[in-house]
């Protein structure tokens, strides 16, 4: 162990501290156990060699006792645990050190359901990955209704639940619901559950408020060990049709989403498959092997550089001024009341709490914007995630109007109207006429010049790009762009709001498309021109599904719509004409008015394929199609990092994770594009340093 203890060397070690605690109704001590590294909630609880060596020796110490009739867990506040420390997993170097950490995490925790007495878990925070395994090795565990997130995440980085997910969750809730947690859920965007999810799942056996979570669950406990109270939980079948089923619907589900692209989920599936029939030292060793060749793949090391990127680079965003230079938002203007105007509207009143105001051209498109934000409010509020009095506030921030008078007091207005720089540049300089000297400007473009439209007002300097995503309140990224004249104080401001509205904010240098649609322009060009020469459109679409990429070429096309990505490719063929093209057919597709190569039921529809019919021509293969899609790709991050466009490779890696949804296996492309040695071969270096996404040498 004393090798694996020494690569931890930063370990935020978490203790377990041991008290009696008498049961009520006399049932007798339990020796409850406190999960707390010595911070708070903002630190969780995380397991390294040294947390595993301290729950060891309170085991051992709770081993040498007789006077016990029970062994409890539970955590600091508002946090369970959450899993291995991930940090010191992306610093093992051998496959032994990986046996070792798995075998490890094992030998400690199995001791809680192996004891002469029973132990309970009692969950009263956050439980994810080894987190939530502690608490399936107890004999029983109550969870708090108001635990946020219950999660086993690891496919989504690339790894396998290891220290016993995959064996004790499918005996104990069956298959199905398992494959659900282990599989499904991460390759979901990492979608967790909450505490009463779980309860209904079976995964705790009572929930209670949190108000008096643990009083009631030694109550609960008490019930249990005096045989007042009865546990109830399906019996465990090993039928193998059922389980067989099971397995094949979630490989079904792998195949569609991954084509294979990540080991990790074929692994756990492997191991839930094997917990049919496996007996416990079997499955666990099993667990600790899959583990250790997983640790030791760069995919995920990829997926630990992708992790680190979104829990750490992203909180503290390169190049951002300092926060104290940020003015205070009070109200806050929208130009336009169109679907993406309307969508902004809605953040800013739920997220920053303060007055917004829409304008547009005529009432009746006003009054549809902002109804459409009315109508939004009130669905959350059938939802449950808001209530009346809050869904009644936020309708009376959001309002409209048909001049521009109504921005007089506002602190920040954006802009949201047709990509038309002499149509931006016109609403500027109307709003500039009302605004005060200290108001910020903000353009949602996405592929035009901050600058250029900043030039010819009086105060270029306050003009800044806040660069959404749609749709808004889902994805995460927000491309913050700074003009040539920016200053400061408007840049911190833009920042400060990013992260009020719970943003990612990349800085990003006001160049053609920032990084996300430039990226994704060249890579969709290369698609389409490979159609444009005659390679079947099924073909080209489904040539690079070994990425594993959220969504095929052709079906971001239909997302983003046909008369989008021919805007940007025209502006990005104006700026970059060797290297951006324009098609043709996707100028003839768009004045066809179809809204892709997509029928409703998936199928290519007929026209769209008459109109992307080649002259005769063959056109590149599957594999030619992907090797030109990423030589563009290495290419084009090289470029935007010798002109500065962020930072470091690793703006642009969390770029495309946040912003277009690229799995955490690829390390956003750098890491990708530098393990296939694509880098290297189209810049002649590759993009990170040795280790950083990729298995310490």
């Amino acid at each position: 162990m004393s090798g694996i203890t020494e690569i931890f060397d930063d370990e935020v070690v978490t203790g377990a501290l041991v008290r009696d605690v008498s049961l009520p109704g006399g049932a007798g001590t339990m020796a409850l156990i406190t999960l707390d590294n010595g911070f708070d909630h903002t630190k969780p609880n995380t397991f390294g060699p040294r947390g595993l060596a301290e729950l060891d020796r309170a085991l051992d110490a709770i081993c040498d006792r007789t006077d016990l009739v029970a062994v409890g867990v539970t955590g600091k506040p508002f946090i369970f645990a959450v899993g291995a420390d991930l940090k010191g997993a992306a610093l093992v170097r051998t496959r032994e050190q990986a046996e070792d950490l798995g075998r490890l995490g094992h030998e400690v925790f199995r001791r809680l359901g192996e004891m002469e007495v029973p132990s309970f878990a009692f969950v009263n925070g956050a439980a994810m990955g080894g987190g939530l395994e502690v608490a399936l090795h107890c004999t029983y565990r109550t969870i708090s209704s108001g635990v946020p997130a219950v999660a086993l995440p690891e496919c989504f980085l690339g790894l396998v639940p290891g220290w016993g997910g995959t064996q004790l969750l499918p005996r104990l809730i069956g298959p199905v619901n398992a494959l659900k947690l282990i599989i499904e859920n991460p390759l979901s965007q990492n979608r967790m559950i909450n505490g009463k999810e779980a309860y209904r799942l079976g995964v705790a056996d009572a929930v209670f408020e949190p108000a008096d979570f643990l009083e009631e669950s030694l109550r609960w406990a008490s019930l249990v060990l005096t045989g007042e109270a009865v546990v109830p939980r399906p019996p465990f079948t090993n039928d193998a049709e059922s389980w067989s089923a099971a397995v094949a619907g979630a490989r079904t589900l792998l195949d569609l989403k991954l084509h294979g692209a990540s080991p990790a989920p074929y692994r756990a599936l492997e191991l839930v498959e094997l917990a049919r029939t496996a007996h416990r030292d079997e499955g666990f060793e099993a667990e600790t092997q899959a583990l250790a060749d997983l640790l030791m793949g760069d995919e995920l090391r990829a997926g630990l550089y992708s992790f680190d990127l979104v829990q750490r680079r992203a909180k503290r965003p390169a190049g951002a001024p300092d926060r104290a230079l940020a003015r205070k938002v009070t109200k806050v203007g929208v130009v336009g009341a169109g679907l993406m105007a309307s969508q902004l509207a809605l953040l800013f009143a739920r997220r920053l709490e303060v007055p917004v105001v829409l304008t547009d051209l005529d009432q009746a498109r006003l009054d549809k914007g902002v109804g459409y934000v009315h109508a939004e409010i009130g669905k959350l509020l059938g939802k449950g995630r808001i209530g009346s009095d809050q869904a009644n506030r936020l309708r009376g921030l959001v309002t409209g109007s048909l001049t521009k008078d109504a921005f007089r007091d506002a602190d920040l207005v954006i802009e949201a109207v047709f990509e038309d720089l002499k149509v931006k540049r016109q609403v500027f300089a109307e709003v500039e006429a009302v605004v005060g000297p200290e108001c910020v400007l903000a353009t949602n473009t996405s592929s035009l010049s901050v600058t250029a439209m900043a030039a010819e007002l009086r105060h270029p300097e306050r003009v800044v790009g806040l660069h959404f995503f749609n749709p808004v309140a889902v994805l995460p990224l927000l491309e913050i762009v700074r003009g040539e004249r920016t200053d400061d104080a408007s840049l911190a401001t833009a920042f400060a709001v990013g992260k009020t509205l719970r943003k990612s904010s990349v800085l990003v240098k006001d160049a053609p498309a920032f990084v996300v649609n430039r990226l994704l322009t060249r890579f969709m060009g290369e698609v389409i021109g490979a159609v444009d020469e005659g390679t079947p459109i099924e073909t080209a679409d489904h040539a690079l599904d070994g990425l594993g990429l959220p969504m095929t070429p052709f079906a971001l096309l239909q997302l983003v719509g046909p008369a989008v990505a021919l805007h940007v490719s025209q502006t990005l063929h104006e700026a970059f004409p060797g290297r951006y093209g324009v098609s043709d057919n996707l100028a003839e597709l768009v004045k066809a008015g179809k809204p892709g190569v997509y029928a409703p039921d998936f199928s290519i529809d007929p026209e769209a394929r008459e109109i992307f019919q080649a002259s005769g021509a063959t056109g590149p293969s599957a594999e030619q199609v992907r090797d030109r899609a990423l030589r563009a790709l290495a290419e084009e991050v090289g470029l935007m990092l010798d002109e500065g466009v962020v930072a470091a490779a690793e703006d642009i890696d969390l770029c495309m994770i946040l912003g277009a949804g690229w799995p955490f296996h690829t390390g956003g492309i750098t890491p990708y594009l530098d393990r296939t040695g694509i880098s290297t071969a189209v810049n002649g270096r590759p993009f990170l340093d040795p280790g950083v996404a990729s298995v310490p040498a």
